[in-house]
């Protein structure tokens, strides 16, 4: 089935509402595109996807900038992109040139430093529902993110990290991964939290071992396993009252 639209008086096929075409920058008019959109209208403006967009500037031969931005946010969530610190992990995750994942990771670390010299804006987590709350990124995510919060000594964050992709379990999952960004900003706790596509947000066996060992590993080091929360799109589950 052909779509037609009607531009500057004339009929001519809208190809973006063809079941086979994907929407490119090239079909945007002029003043929605995401540069001359910032320009006329300030940065405040552009959704998340388009500001990706301007920071990853061209797209390959097999994607458009606008369809690789918006799989991207898609794929691994706002927070979660802005979070990753591994270059070569988002190119292997997300199937994208290394030199596109070094532009994320640098604009997030932009980020990042800002808001670390800030004293203002800081997320306090005491429950698991304050978590939720701060990675509501994380419901709609198609794979699982194992994510970490670490908190200062007023259960402020002062680092959030991406700490693996994937199924959770403990043959990939050892304590010093969630540790050592921990001990490198001198956490006083720690907050975990995954999701579940599937929905369910039961834990399973694997998640309850991995729990305890980080709780145990925790207690070696000072550390204060806060929470294990599991996220799906409806709801959550606070691991940390099992035990």
């Amino acid at each position: 089935m052909q779509t037609y639209a009607i531009h500057n008086n004339a009929l001519i096929l809208d190809r973006s509402m063809s079941r086979d075409y994907v929407l490119t920058i090239h079909d945007l008019p002029p003043e929605d595109k995401p540069r001359e959109k910032l320009m006329r209208q300030g940065p405040e403006s552009l959704t998340m996807r388009e500001l990706l967009a301007i920071v990853l500037v061209t797209g390959t031969t097999r994607e458009d900038v606008i369809e690789m931005s918006n799989r991207i946010m898609r794929e691994y969530g706002e927070k979660s992109i802005l979070a990753e610190r591994d270059a070569q992990r988002l190119s292997d995750s997300l199937d994208i040139p290394i030199g596109k994942a070094c532009q994320i990771i640098a604009t997030g670390e932009l980020g990042r430093r800002y808001y670390d010299k800030s004293q203002l804006g800081f997320t306090t987590i005491r429950n698991a529902r304050d978590a939720y709350e701060y990675l509501q990124d994380m419901r709609y995510l198609s794979k699982e993110h194992l994510r970490g919060l670490y908190l200062n000594s007023h259960n402020r964050i002062i680092r959030d990290e991406v700490i693996s992709i994937g199924t959770i379990n403990t043959s990939i999952i050892h304590p010093r991964e969630v540790f050592q960004p921990a001990i490198e900003c001198n956490a006083a706790a720690v907050v975990l939290a995954h999701n579940h596509p599937s929905g369910d947000a039961t834990p399973s066996t694997e998640d309850l071992d991995i729990t305890e060992q980080i709780i145990q590993a925790g207690k070696i080091l000072g550390i204060h396993m806060l929470d294990h929360v599991i996220i799906t799109k409806d709801t959550f589950t606070s691991i940390g009252a099992h035990y």
